[in-house]
């Protein structure tokens, strides 16, 4: 005992010193780089504030040689925005550009266009060479006698060169125009013929001028012709707005929680807001070790992982009080406690991580944000739960908290029966459900509408702008009547909708796809006759649009697909995994109908929530489930409908809790986050409180009615053939045992 002791407190002080270590390093870093600082973790555009384009490459045919080659020369464009800029291909035709920390993004936008064509000239407008001919172009200086010089030197291929010598031995003295996209953007003379594919063209008057000029000729060069897809532009500013109010949610959350978990749970309760602060430190390293890219749904993802870590946190310690209830000592209930949890924990947390990992591969841009936090969010909390919470509750057990007082009571509520009151419950959510069906006319008839639900203009395509005016300007019916019909001029459409955010002085404005040129004559106007400060704006194709439909209703699909054969393996029962899935469709029927009647904006984040409510709402399916599997054996014999009305009511006070520790930070993002994150947190904390509703009231009774038409089918089987199939089923196991007794009694004698 006294060597276990010493292995104890040792994990603590550990523990304690490791949490403390990676808390300075997180806050300060190491060395005069701050290695391993919060402050040097990546932030998205979305955070950063910049600009993001999606390209789509014309043409049937396209070499992956091309793709890398135009990847190669875009990424040399824009390395000269910001060295944080990423040029990728995305699927076979896709090239996606992002550079953030930009202040300015319109002007990059407008500078990086769509890559048109590039042609030498000759006077007589004879083309000698196109921008497939140019291997190079760069901006250099040099020095005469004594002056600096800028000039861009230019090379070719073999057939540009044997062309080029043609055109300079012809056109000597005579100038050669350098025309791209139908403008000429040089006209240098030619003082000789060049024949080994190299030369200069001289006469800038400074190395940003020489190196606009390389820029455009590259640019032009491209082997391949560009369409713009998608393009956002996020303030700087708004990004730094974003991340102040979620971090502040998120402290004022986890406080919070900490303080239900200390007035709920007494010791174990601070064990889990140690191993909480723990699972913080570890989590911010882990951002930092894995160079993830920290988006704004992201950070709601490790805010809702918080509430998660929690979870797990309440399921042992529930589970140890059970355990004193029966007469155990602390220490064998803590034991007890940890072992008979693990299996719940772990089964919730492997759904969510299913979850997580079609995110990952089905979604795009800040969803796989969201989704990669969300799964390394749920991995450590895991850890804290199992490995660093269990020393926290034996070291606090050896440094005396040893009487039962200190863990709490198991408190015996009402006996309800759920099985009979399922068929009610079922009824009331029909009713929810067919409300939100019935309100998707009503939304598709509205015309600032005109779909079921409100699609985001990355479900429907367009331009959407979020203008922030600045803190004098009062946002009334006037001023958004002038700003509409700005918009229907610019637009030349009278398609404009407009949605005041709440507790801000930002409006969103919605509109047809517009133009780089619509959309710079905006925000001009904006800002000089209507007094805006910034104004962000994002453009999507319909290709992209349908894509996302597309793939939101596939990732749904093959995340329930997916938790259905998990939870039939684990749980030996197909029907435990079906009725786990009809719930779901509940859940997800129910939060589309918020959707439907709050006409919330239908976009990418939408995606996220709906499989997070999904990942959610199995977990606390699981707890049910998992004592649900635990009494068919400790009530073997028993009534079905006893054994699942006995499984939820032991297990309530537990999904309840779980559900109050998320509820709280996602709570907390609602009313302290930006707007951006606001429509998340609401239909998580509706997703949330669903999925409490219906794993208690119908996932264990949906289990029930299936297991009793199992029944059902065995004895009309068994009346026909004149054999008793009903011995293999649920509640007759005691008279199978004796049965198999008396056999092997009758064999011996």
């Amino acid at each position: 005992m006294k060597k276990s002791k010493r292995k104890v407190i040792l994990g603590f002080l550990l523990v304690i010193i490791l949490t403390v270590a990676g808390g300075v390093i997180s806050y300060q870093g190491i060395g005069k780089k701050h290695t391993g600082s919060a402050q040097n973790i990546d932030l998205g555009l979305d955070l950063a504030g910049g600009v993001s384009i999606t390209y789509e490459v014309q043409g049937k045919k396209i070499s992956q040689k091309d793709m890398d080659d135009t990847i190669y020369k875009l990424q040399k464009r824009v390395d000269g925005y910001s060295t944080e800029s990423e040029v990728y291909q995305e699927g076979d035709k896709r090239i996606k550009i992002e550079i953030p920390g930009v202040t300015d993004a319109n002007t990059i936008l407008e500078e990086l266009g769509q890559p048109g064509t590039l042609s030498f000239m000759t006077p007589d407008g004879q083309v000698v060479l196109t921008g497939s001919n140019v291997k190079s172009a760069e901006a250099q200086t040099g020095d005469d006698n004594g002056t600096k010089k800028y000039y861009v030197a230019l090379e070719f291929d073999e057939e540009g060169t044997k062309a080029f010598a043609t055109a300079t031995k012809n056109f000597l003295g005579q100038q050669i125009y350098i025309i791209y996209d139908n403008q000429i953007v040089s006209a240098p003379s030619v003082n000789s013929e060049i024949k080994n594919g190299e030369c200069v063209i001289e006469g800038m008057e400074s190395f940003e001028a020489a190196e606009n000029l390389a820029s455009s000729i590259r640019i032009g060069a491209l082997p391949v012709e560009l369409k713009e897809l998608s393009s956002n532009v996020v303030s700087a500013k708004l990004g730094a707005n974003a991340i102040a109010s979620t971090l502040k949610a998120g402290a004022i959350g986890f406080a919070l929680v900490a303080i239900f978990m200390m007035i709920v749970y007494l010791v174990p309760g601070v064990c889990a807001s140690i191993a909480l602060v723990s699972y913080i430190v570890m989590m911010l390293l882990a951002l930092n070790g894995f160079n993830v890219t920290l988006t704004l749904p992201g950070l709601a993802g490790i805010i809702l992982t918080i509430g998660m870590a929690v979870d797990a946190n309440v399921i042992i310690y529930t589970r140890i009080r059970e355990e004193i209830a029966t007469g155990k000592s602390v220490l064998t209930s803590i034991k007890e406690g940890f072992s008979k949890a693990s299996s719940a924990i772990l089964d919730g947390n492997i759904t969510t991580l299913i979850a997580a990992a079609v995110l990952w591969f089905k979604g795009s841009g800040s969803v796989k944000g969201f989704a990669q936090t969300l799964a390394i969010g749920i991995l450590i909390s895991m850890f804290t739960a199992l490995v660093v919470s269990r020393i926290l509750a034996y070291a606090f057990y050896y440094f005396g908290f040893k009487d039962t007082r200190f863990y709490g009571k198991i408190k015996e509520g009402k006996k309800i029966n759920y099985t009979k009151l399922s068929k009610k419950c079922m009824i009331l959510s029909l009713v929810v459900i067919l409300a939100g069906f019935a309100f998707m006319p009503i939304n598709k008839a509205d015309k600032d509408i005109g779909h079921p639900l409100n699609f985001s203009l990355e479900f429907s395509g367009g331009t959407s702008s979020t203008v922030t005016f600045d803190k004098d300007t009062k946002l009334n019916s006037s001023l958004e009547k002038k700003v509409v019909k700005l918009y229907e001029d610019v637009s030349e459409s009278s398609s404009v909708q407009t949605q005041k955010v709440s507790d801000s002085n930002q409006m969103i404005i919605k509109t047809v796809s517009l133009t780089l040129e619509q959309r710079e004559k905006l925000e001009s106007s904006l800002t000089k006759n209507y007094h805006a400060k910034s104004v962000a704006c994002e453009n999507i194709s319909s290709t992209i649009s349908s894509e996302m439909q597309r793939d939101a209703i596939i990732a749904v699909i093959i995340a329930t697909v997916c938790m259905l054969i998990y939870i039939a393996f684990r749980f030996k029962d197909i029907k435990f995994g079906g009725s786990a899935v009809l719930a779901l469709l509940h859940d997800v029927l129910v939060v589309l109908t918020v959707y439907s009647i709050g006409r919330l904006s239908v976009g990418s984040n939408f995606i996220a929530c709906m499989l997070t409510i999904v990942g959610y709402s199995i977990n606390a399916t699981i707890i049910i489930f998992d004592r649900i599997r635990e009494n068919l054996k400790a009530m073997d014999g028993e009534e079905l409908d006893d054994i699942v009305n006995t499984s939820i009511n032991q297990t309530f006070t537990r999904t309840i809790n779980t559900s109050i520790t998320t509820f709280i930070m996602v709570l907390c993002l609602f009313l302290l986050g930006s707007s951006s994150i606001r429509e998340f947190a609401l239909t998580l904390m509706a997703g949330i409180v669903c999925g409490a509703y219906s794993s208690v009231c119908i996932t264990g009774p949906v289990w029930y009615y299936m297991k009793k038409r199992e029944k059902g089918k065995r004895k009309a089987v068994s009346s026909k053939s004149g054999v008793d199939v009903s011995k293999g089923l649920i509640g007759n196991r005691k008279e199978k045992k004796a049965a198999k007794r008396t056999g092997k009694r009758q064999k011996r004698r």
